[in-house]
């Protein structure tokens, strides 16, 4: 089963999450948080797969209590749950490790697919999100950025490269053993060279930086 918090400061909305989790055979809800301080507290008194963490709460907010959940539990994989998609929040949410990011306008088959593959390794944006991480290149300061992601990736070796390049085009594991015709785990090995080598903490990270380097 995967082990789900589901923190949000609206009751009906965690209802809702809830339910539509719950009708999936091999998703559990296991604790309910109505704000940051609580997802925390959670967190450490369950073990679980993956959290949803709303952004704007009261007392702590989601993007601290990520960075809390972080700390204290590396292994939770955290994604944001929000209404609010502006380009501050986003980056801030995936600078401090979150692995996911969904609005809530989302349809619910979106987000059990989306747990299902947080859960798995992978990550998973909303396509407006992932439209907003694409153009982020086109900021002031996209010229520093692309020459520093393509420093970063000169480290990495052929097939690291390859990897990286059928990351940023958001193919999973197992579509990148297709690809490359080779096993998941061995895909899975590189994959954990080519975040050492980027120096990113996640898929996320690591896929926002290719395409800041050009690749994808």
């Amino acid at each position: 089963m995967i082990r789900v918090i589901v923190a949000d400061d609206e009751q009906l909305v965690r209802a809702g999450i809830k339910l539509v989790l719950s009708s999936a055979p091999d998703i559990e809800v296991v604790a309910e948080a109505a704000d940051g301080r609580a997802a925390v507290t959670a967190v450490v008194a369950h073990v679980v797969d993956v959290v949803l963490l709303d952004i704007r709460m009261p007392g702590l907010d989601g993007l601290d209590a990520l960075a809390e959940i972080r700390r204290l539990s590396p292994r939770t994989r955290v994604v944001m749950l929000t209404t609010f998609g502006e380009s501050g929040n986003i980056e801030r949410a995936l600078d401090a490790g979150a692995v996911g990011f969904l609005l809530k306008d989302r349809a619910a088959e979106e987000l059990i697919s989306a747990v299902r593959a947080i859960a798995a390794g992978e990550a998973f944006l909303s396509p407006s999100v992932t439209k907003w991480v694409i153009g982020r290149s086109g900021g002031a300061s996209a010229g520093s950025r692309a020459s520093e992601a393509q420093r970063r990736v000169a480290a990495l070796s052929d097939r690291e490269r390859e990897v990286l390049e059928l990351l940023a085009q958001g193919l999973s594991n197992a579509d990148i053993a297709g690809r490359l015709f080779t096993s998941e785990a061995t895909v899975k090995s590189y994959m954990t060279k080519v975040l050492g080598k980027l120096e990113c903490a996640n898929r996320v990270q690591a896929a926002i930086l290719a395409h800041e380097a050009g690749l994808g």
